[in-house]
């Protein structure tokens, strides 16, 4: 298994845990607490989505498919969709203007964003009852 697919499934794991145990909101209370790291990990999601392809790692729509997984746990109205999706296009956006070749910086990008990834979902795994 490629690191990134390892990766891919532990972040996965770890995120699919946190949203099995966190209750569901009102819609009056869809704002939660580490809305701002979801919000990060989206956009690190896109990020992480546009530069692989770029370096050749063909996964396909792997990341993709990790962002439709949060959306399906953590999408709970319209709005919050809205906003998860804002985030990953974002991430995946902003380096596509930057990066047009896979280059040592956009792989050291990949290897941050997969670190900080990681980070965030572990922190909302440990925070969230």
């Amino acid at each position: 298994m490629s690191t990134g697919r390892a990766l891919s499934a532990t972040l996965l794991t770890m995120l699919l845990a946190l949203m099995a145990t966190a209750p569901r909101p009102l819609l009056a209370q869809d704002i939660k607490p580490y809305d701002d790291r979801l919000l990060r990990l989206s956009e690190i999601l896109g990020a992480i989505h546009y530069l692989r392809e770029l370096c050749g790692a063909n996964e396909g729509q792997l990341w993709r498919d990790r962002m439709r997984e949060l959306l399906d746990a953590e999408g709970t109205s319209a709005l919050r969709r809205a906003k998860l999706t804002r985030s990953f296009n974002q991430g995946y956006n902003s380096y596509s203007r930057t990066y047009r070749a896979c280059t040592p910086t956009a792989q050291t990008a990949i290897s941050r964003f997969l670190a900080e990834g990681e980070q965030i979902a572990d922190g909302l795994v440990r925070t969230i009852p």
